[in-house]
């Protein structure tokens, strides 16, 4: 077992692990601590705890001291420097016609690099604006090309739900998310509905997904044939969250068992009172393309 401390240096950023050193760190303590980037400062939001040597990227940097009063005002002038650079690089962007578009920028506690984050359609040739930008700034300049995922977690904004981001207030790193988990959900595949401000498909679209894909396993396809306490039946939707099917009845089949015709009536059986006997589809259904189209468009 390995005695870890967790720091975080950005709202919502990813956590990351460092060797207290026989520090008495505790939680929300601001530390300086050595990364592979250089000196920095940080919080601390998960306290000291052991865990496996698998769960540490190796080697483990160590914690060099709890931030002291001096060194909360070199960060908080940092902060006011990072707001006439932004400025600034935004003046030498337009100046240099560059296509892209400037997101964040961030110094390392020790000032011995400048990081400017941005987002553009393909890539960008700035070379000319590292030159500039490195004579006005007399330090390192690391020009950061993001995703849009990265871009909307940065800026901050109100998702559609009429709530801040989580990728923006808690969430501290991204999870893959699919159609399909829109699929097991029975949400609507319009693109415009189930995207975030981003563009990409909403985040939260992975918190119910264990739940959806538990759920569903007792339950039949659309399609399927299943016998039920009026008779024999085929699924014509299914409920997850209740648990429940929507049937046609059979009324006739041919000698080799093909459904002939169903019953005009609709029945809800609960998952408890129906029997499978065929696991696959008795006959496709026709996805409505009109709803995904560009769907394609929702992935990075």
């Amino acid at each position: 077992m390995v005695r870890v401390i967790g720091v975080r240096f950005k709202k919502a950023g990813k956590i990351y692990y460092f060797d207290p050193d026989n520090i008495d760190v505790r939680k929300d303590q601001n530390v300086i601590v050595e990364t592979a980037r250089g000196v920095e400062f940080g919080e601390v939001v998960v306290g000291s705890k052991d865990i496996t040597e698998e769960e540490i990227v190796s080697p483990l940097k160590k914690v060099l001291r709890i931030a002291t009063l001096e060194d909360e005002i070199i960060n908080k002038e940092n902060k006011e420097k990072e707001k006439k650079a932004f400025e600034i690089c935004l003046e030498k962007i337009e100046e240099h016609g560059l296509e892209m578009k400037l997101i964040d920028v961030e110094y390392t506690f020790d000032n011995n690099k400048v990081i400017f984050y941005f987002t553009a359609d393909g890539r960008v040739d700035f070379r000319e604006l590292v030159k500039d930008l490195a004579s006005i700034f007399r330090t390192r300049i690391e020009l950061r090309q993001i995703g849009v995922r990265d871009e909307a977690k940065m800026i901050g904004g109100m998702g559609p739900c009429g709530v801040s981001l989580c990728c923006s207030t808690w969430l501290g790193e991204f999870e893959p998310v699919s159609i399909k988990m829109a699929k097991e959900q029975n949400l609507s595949l319009n693109p415009t509905k189930i995207s975030g401000i981003c563009g990409r498909l909403m985040c939260c679209l992975r918190y119910e997904h264990e739940s959806y894909t538990h759920l569903r396993k007792g339950l039949p396809n659309q399609g399927e044939k299943i016998i039920t306490s009026e008779g024999p039946a085929i699924v014509i939707d299914n409920n997850v969250l209740l648990e429940s099917v929507k049937v046609r009845l059979i009324i006739s089949e041919d000698e080799d068992n093909q459904v002939l015709e169903l019953s005009d009536d609709i029945y809800i059986f609960h998952k408890n009172e129906i029997e499978r006997i065929d696991k696959d589809k008795i006959e496709e259904h026709e996805e409505n393309t009109d709803d995904i189209d560009n769907i394609d468009d929702l992935y990075e």
